[in-house]
């Protein structure tokens, strides 16, 4: 009621500020406005200034578990200004376990530049050791904190497996703070970059770290298919009556799949890829014909042995990013085929010309080729 009488006092002024400015002779029209504006002001003010007030009021009830007056207060602060709750900057009151505010807690975050080091420091206890992560709730089983370091870094390398499957050792880092700190394990990044360049990368400059250069350094993905879409019209025979004559669309994909150690799997096929794609799960798939093919940086060539000459099919492509996704686009920038035969030792060359009929190669990740881990890193 109090409200409301509050309300019903501030209108009736309003209303008489404007009955008097209208009273007004015109030559002090201007002074009667600015008058009239700033008594307006005084009015929004105060009435900002008593929403303000029952809104933290209502908090207040809350917390305290009064949620029926809190709704009350909640109503009358919203009708004397809607949009209340986006006007005022509060905390929650400090809990006992917790010490600042939520404003305060996100200003201390932001000021976190290395995160791995402050998660070790908070992790490291009294007495100079570090425990990676504890129980939640008492329990009978083992928990895994209990293992040694070793093994869990040694888990963690199944987890990435021969495979390289650095996308699962990312969200395996989100579990906890321990986790976070085992996958940042530089020996980890670093086999892997052994893994994808060789000797190419014994130095790790200029990358601040075995991470960075993995994630920022160019290199063919492994955990899905290089998959290329290629459309054309040909003409077809003339019909016997010679009133006509066909033409046919031709639609036809290209996979290609690279393995880290090495080989690729290519395949061309009128097919969909949904059926495609399962089968290129394994090198040693019966569905597609496997060649023995080892690429290096951005060119590879393919081997097909015959009994009397040998064909090899040389590859270039360059590699590129498009879209959101990085190193997901692979770009023909030569192919030809030598053939060599065994009787003469002659060696002939044929080059193809890279045309719209080489469109590009793009990247489509596939999870079930590293949702099961065979061999560790």
């Amino acid at each position: 009621e109090n409200t409301e009488d509050s309300d019903l006092q501030m209108e009736l002024s309003a209303f008489r500020a404007k009955w008097m400015s209208e009273l007004q002779p015109s030559s002090g029209g201007k002074k009667s406005v600015s008058k009239f504006a700033d008594l307006k002001r005084k009015q929004d003010i105060a009435r900002e200034g008593k929403a303000r007030e029952l809104f933290l009021k209502a908090v207040e009830e809350e917390q305290n578990g009064a949620v029926y007056e809190a709704i009350k207060y909640y109503k009358s602060a919203m009708q004397l200004v809607p949009d209340i709750e986006f006007k005022i900057n509060y905390s929650r009151t400090p809990d006992p376990d917790r010490s600042g505010s939520y404003l305060e807690d996100n200003e201390n975050d932001r000021e976190i530049d290395d995160l791995l080091t402050y998660f070790q420091q908070q992790l490291t206890l009294c007495d100079g050791t570090m425990k990676l992560c504890e129980p939640a709730t008492d329990s009978t089983q083992l928990h895994i904190s209990a293992l040694p370091f070793e093994v869990l870094m040694y888990i963690f390398r199944w987890v990435v497996s021969c495979d390289l499957d650095l996308r699962a050792l990312e969200q395996l880092s989100l579990v906890c703070r321990g986790f976070y700190i085992c996958a940042r394990d530089p020996e980890i990044w670093r086999s892997a970059c052994l893994r994808v360049w060789g000797r190419s990368c014994t130095k790790m400059l200029p990358f601040s770290s075995w991470r960075e250069m993995f994630l920022e350094r160019p290199r063919v993905r492994f955990d899905g298919v290089y998959i290329s879409k290629t459309s054309y019209i040909r003409q077809g025979e003339e019909s016997l009556d010679g009133f006509y004559r066909a033409w046919h669309q031709v639609e036809y994909y290209r996979y290609l799949r690279f393995f880290p150690d090495g080989q690729v799997m290519m395949l061309t096929t009128p097919e969909d890829p949904l059926i495609t794609v399962p089968r290129l799960r394994s090198k040693n798939s019966r569905y597609v014909q496997t060649f023995s093919t080892k690429y290096q940086r951005s060119r590879f060539c393919r081997r097909n042995p015959a009994p009397e000459a040998e064909h090899t099919f040389h590859v270039g492509l360059q590699l590129s990013s498009g879209g959101r996704q990085r190193f997901n686009k692979l770009v023909w920038i030569h192919h030809s085929c030598h053939i060599t035969y065994r009787s003469t030792g002659e060696t002939i060359v044929t080059a193809f010309d890279v045309d719209k009929m080489y469109t590009p190669l793009f990247f489509a990740r596939v999870k079930s080729y590293t949702a099961f881990s065979e061999h560790p890193l």
